[in-house]
């Protein structure tokens, strides 16, 4: 397999603040105070849907560029609900500024069910964690 992408995420010395360093880009990763944080960053599941949204932004204006659609000012929207029982699912939900016909929307619809992200997602990727060297 190709690595694709990497992160690093480093424990501060304010209880769950995290800091991420990924593809040059540093970032802050952080609880809700409602959970114990500080609210300084998103939290984990921020990350995970705003990776999925952009990743359908993206994936869409490319397509939408290839067949020479304009589909104006693309929104996605994202939520994550979870059960007691931790069964999850995410809401996705699309919206253009401009006039899209049935038949570009079924198609934005059907891709973005295809992304890279989205497919990962749904495929459940395995997780292996190891012991590294200080």
């Amino acid at each position: 397999m190709k690595v694709i992408s990497t992160s690093s995420v480093t424990s501060t010395d304010t209880n769950y603040r995290h800091d991420i360093e990924t593809s040059g880009h540093a970032l802050i990763a952080d609880e809700p105070e409602t959970a114990g944080g500080l609210g300084a960053g998103p939290a984990p599941y921020d990350y995970i849907l705003a990776g999925l949204g952009a990743c359908t932004a993206i994936t869409l204006r490319m397509y939408a560029q290839r067949k020479e659609w304009d589909i104006g000012v693309l929104r996605v929207d994202l939520s994550l609900l979870k059960n007691k029982e931790g069964d999850a699912k995410i809401e996705r939900t699309l919206y253009s500024s401009v006039e899209l016909n049935d038949e570009q929307w079924s198609k934005l619809l059907d891709i973005a069910s295809k992304t890279p992200v989205t497919k990962t997602l749904m495929a459940g990727s395995p997780i292996t964690t190891t012991l590294g060297e200080s």
